[in-house]
């Protein structure tokens, strides 16, 4: 498995973590970068840190692109998969925009219900089309 995949993992573990917990999202960073064991993948942390900067757009995206759903009722591993990406979709430059919904839509599939990866392919495509102009 890549670096940036296994950091995508940990960084939607971190997320789910806190949601389902109701704790701040960068007090679990912090707690799991402490214990180190394994250690955070840097990415990790930039991932979360980003989500927790831009969590009242990234959240505002969600439910405005998320079809019959509002984020509230996502399952709550479907949330923390689209708020990582959306984050970055929208601020990571370094990374390809179809990597980041690929990676995504694996992520769903192998940590989430059966219909989650399409569904996480369609809201991210309809963020993307809307916020990210084209050339």
């Amino acid at each position: 498995m890549a670096a940036r995949t296994k950091a995508r993992k940990r960084a939607v573990d971190v997320l789910y973590e806190a949601d389902l917990r109701g704790d701040d999202r960068l007090a679990v960073l912090r707690d799991r970068i402490g214990t180190a064991n394994p250690p955070v993948p840097e990415h990790t942390v930039r991932l979360v840190e980003g989500v927790a900067e831009h969590a009242a757009r990234i959240d505002g995206l969600i439910d405005a692109h998320a079809a019959n759903w509002s984020i509230d009722r996502l399952p709550d591993v479907d949330r923390a998969i689209l708020r990582m990406a959306v984050f970055e979709l929208l601020w990571v430059d370094d990374v390809p925009d179809v990597v980041v919904i690929d990676e995504a839509v694996e992520l769903a599939k192998a940590l989430s219900t059966d219909d989650s990866p399409a569904y996480v392919n369609g809201v991210l495509g309809a963020i993307l089309a809307a916020e990210v102009p084209t050339a």
